[in-house]
């Protein structure tokens, strides 16, 4: 890895100054972020993280002297041109040459992999993860930031009174939502809420009829997500939804009476108990008053399959913030069963889209949103003088309209609400997924119209100018901020990445042309362009963008 084969140099240095493993300072050693300011250094040591206890002890100007006299006792080499201090940090400066030579290598080399083969992962074990996300309800359309609930037995009870065999087949989502509709407005009668109940109730008993009705609706519910998630680009390995595990959840039922978990209320409802001085202050209910089950009972009976059927290593569930509370009685209810991998369990919570309008109004359904953001970026496209024509336009908006959509989601903390915006969602400019898109398409056609660049034989001497230096100190960082990704699971590392890469590759394409240039000179600034782009493609990838190739 580029950036690692120079913080081990680095750290061998240091190791022998400080007397410290060259291993225990790696991670001490970071690339530095490139500023407007231009930066000459390319790595940063920082003093506080290598001194024990130094937030109790060490005032800022102790770590400042500390930088200064640790700087003087360093020697440049062949690697490291120049060594200074900062606020409390040591500087290193790569040599300008062997910086161009290697990064590029490096990217060339590594491909699709630049980045994730770095040293800064040889401490991450490889693991089975298991995540759940999405979780859509049975025959409920994809709703922008929908909650789960049980609507099965409204849903079977609806049918019976609204349903149409005809309309299920032809549009199966959406005619269930307009049964859903109807029953809820009857479900305020108690009968309607007793008939509802009382499906669920044959469902968990194995009712033939109430269980090919469910199965139908599963079926259709499926085939129709199918096809929105391949628009997504999203594939899954399983759908089992926690309807799936009624069976099994009577199961869990037993588990907890037999661990002498399982308490019953006045009502009849079943609860555990999970406050600390067992004095019922906190209580989780796992059971209705008519012994079937709940949410939160089907979701520990998937929680144990899921462990016996894939021995995972991590299981990780992605659904909204108003559920933090359920998951952690989940893992808590988990840890009381005995199980001690509900420990590796974890809860990655999402905030709310505010605002989001279509042309038709307010917006219900993720279909909706994704027909609306083909169909807006379809006619920026046409009404863009630079528009180039494309092959398939219709393609080409959908893929760029769902970068628009999907940097504007994951721009903030993933459990932070946010307002939504089309206008600033696409703009062909600033910090947007449409930018990027943008920026892949232009690199990948100067790659075109001047032939594949060659990495045999370029004169990395021609790179020298400030705006290349500025990329490549940038992909140096990009192991960094996939190993921060990879430990708090918050994309927006790698999306602030790829904006900075973009603004500085669009800067870079102005300042360093290809066309005009001496042919070395050419075919070293090719060389440049080619990895921005290789490695704007990859993180764009990891974070579900198909990038284009024209737009």
């Amino acid at each position: 890895m580029a950036a690692g084969s120079f913080r081990r140099t680095i750290a061998s240095q240091l190791s022998k100054v400080l007397d410290l493993p060259p291993e225990n300072l790696i991670k001490s050693i970071s690339a530095v972020p490139v500023s407007k300011k231009r930066h000459v250094a390319d790595f940063q040591l920082s003093i506080a993280s290598i001194i024990e206890n130094s937030s109790g002890d060490c005032l800022p100007q102790d770590l400042h002297l500390q930088a200064q006299q640790l700087a003087e006792r360093l020697k440049c080499d062949s690697v490291v041109s120049a060594i200074s201090a900062g606020p409390g940090t040591v500087n290193f400066t790569i040599n300008r040459e062997l910086l161009a030579k290697t990064v590029l290598q490096q990217v060339w080399k590594d491909g699709s992999e630049y980045g994730a083969k770095s040293e800064l992962f040889s401490t991450v074990p490889r693991q089975k993860a298991v995540v759940e996300f999405s979780s859509p309800n049975i025959a409920k359309k994809f709703h922008i930031g929908h909650l789960r609930s049980t609507i099965v037995g409204l849903l079977g009870v609806g049918f019976q009174s609204f349903g149409n065999k005809e309309k299920l087949k032809s549009s199966p989502l959406q005619h269930l939502f307009e049964v859903y509709v109807q029953i809820n407005k009857a479900a305020e009668d108690e009968n309607t809420k007793k008939l509802a109940k009382d499906f669920f109730r044959k469902l968990e008993e194995h009712d033939e009829q109430a269980l090919s009705i469910w199965q139908q609706f599963r079926d259709l519910s499926i085939e129709e997500y199918i096809r929105i998630y391949k628009r997504l680009g999203v594939h899954f390995d399983e759908y089992s939804g926690e309807s799936f595990y009624q069976e099994k959840a009577q199961e869990v039922l037993k588990m907890l009476e037999d661990k002498g978990l399982l308490q019953k209320t006045i009502k009849g409802t079943g609860i555990v108990d999970l406050s600390e001085k067992k004095d019922l202050s906190t209580v989780s209910t796992v059971m209705r008053s008519d012994g079937t089950s709940l949410y939160i009972t089907r979701d520990l009976a998937a929680a144990i399959d899921r462990m016996n059927k894939h021995s995972w290593d991590t299981m990780i569930y992605v659904t909204d913030k108003s559920q933090s509370n359920h998951f952690q009685h989940l893992f808590q209810i988990l840890k009381l069963m005995g199980y001690d991998w509900a420990e590796r369990c974890q809860h990655v919570s999402f905030g709310l889209v505010q605002g989001m309008k279509t042309r038709r109004g307010e917006v219900i359904f993720l279909e909706d949103v994704l027909n609306e953001v083909r169909s807006r970026m379809l006619q920026n496209m046409t009404s863009t003088k630079t528009t180039k024509e494309t092959q398939d336009p219709v393609e080409t908006a959908e893929k760029v309209g769902l970068a628009a959509l999907i940097i504007q989601d994951f721009r903030g903390l993933l459990s932070s609400d946010y307002q939504f915006s089309w206008e600033r969602a696409l703009q062909s400019r600033g910090d947007t997924g449409v930018f990027l898109q943008y920026t892949h398409a232009r690199l990948h056609s100067l790659e075109q119209m001047h032939g594949n660049a060659e990495l045999t034989d370029v004169n990395v001497s021609c790179l020298q100018e400030p705006d290349a230096i500025s990329v490549l100190q940038h992909l140096l960082r990009y192991d960094e901020v996939l190993y921060r990704s990879s430990q708090d699971l918050q994309p927006k590392h790698i999306v602030s990445y790829l904006l900075t890469l973009s603004h500085l590759a669009a800067v870079a394409h102005k300042t360093l042309p290809v066309k005009g240039s001496a042919p070395t000179v050419a075919q070293a600034r090719l060389c440049l362009f080619h990895a921005a782009r290789s490695v704007l493609a990859n993180g764009m990838k990891l974070l579900g963008i198909t990038p284009v190739t024209q737009m």
